[in-house]
């Protein structure tokens, strides 16, 4: 199984260039070799970090490192944690707001949707990270979708 140096797509074995990108390639089938030396960690473990803190080592991930499979967990990393952390400063603003209002029944539900979605998050945040350290794909059902747009897949 051999693998283009330059964007990481599997290359079929005698072919001359990446059919990606176009790269000259070598006669060489240790690919993975090649690309854990492109940032230094394999891909499990740069995949693994780039759940470590949420949407903001996703970025880093997104940025940095070219392998599909590490830009995907750190696009989804993006989508998923960017999104939780998005709806919960909504809920905070919106019941904030109508605690100050009505009374103190708005904040009650708005700390409930707070700490629901904080349970999910950090259910999620675990679930990710064993499974990017696994080597595993996992996709979360409707951020997965977006993370591959936005991934280029």
């Amino acid at each position: 199984m051999a693998f283009c140096s330059k964007c990481g797509v599997e290359v079929p074995a005698g072919t001359g260039f990446c059919p990606r990108c176009g790269e000259a390639q070598s006669g060489v089938a240790a690919a993975p070799a090649a690309q854990s030396a492109q940032s230094g960690m394999s891909e499990n473990v740069a995949a693994f970090l780039c759940y470590l803190l949420g949407w903001i080592t996703g970025i880093i991930f997104f940025l940095i490192d070219k392998r599909p499979f590490v830009r995907f967990h750190a696009a989804q990393s993006i989508v998923v944690f960017g999104g939780l952390h998005v709806i919960n400063i909504i809920i905070g603003i919106f019941f904030g707001a109508g605690m100050m209002m009505g009374g103190f029944h708005a904040f009650g539900m708005g700390a409930g949707l707070y700490g629901l979605i904080s349970l999910i998050s950090f259910i999620l945040w675990i679930l990710l990270m064993v499974k990017a350290y696994q080597h595993e794909k996992f996709e979360v059902p409707i951020a997965a979708d977006i993370a591959k747009s936005f991934s280029g897949k």
